[in-house]
């Protein structure tokens, strides 16, 4: 296979994953959250190295990492409309 065309297929490919993500942000908030804390929990644990732990703190959701709770706009997706 050509390489010019091996790199369209990754770039297509990186295009229609990053695409993927944003739609799974806007439309399932609650669901992305998990998936977020269940991809984050095991870099996060104790005994990691520290350059893994640091990858879990970048996956996790805002205030996980730091051990804080959720707020009420996190734990409903963050529309901002609660009052």
């Amino acid at each position: 296979m050509d390489t010019g065309l091996v790199i369209q297929y990754v770039v297509i490919a990186l295009a229609v994953l990053a695409s993927a993500g944003v739609v799974m942000k806007k439309q399932f908030p609650g669901a992305t959250r998990r998936l977020r804390i269940a991809m984050a929990l095991p870099l996060l644990r104790e005994g990691r190295p520290a350059w893994l732990r640091g990858i879990g703190r970048v996956v996790a959701p805002a205030g996980m990492a730091q051990g804080g709770g959720a707020s009420r706009s996190d734990a409903c997706g963050g529309c901002s409309n609660c009052d």
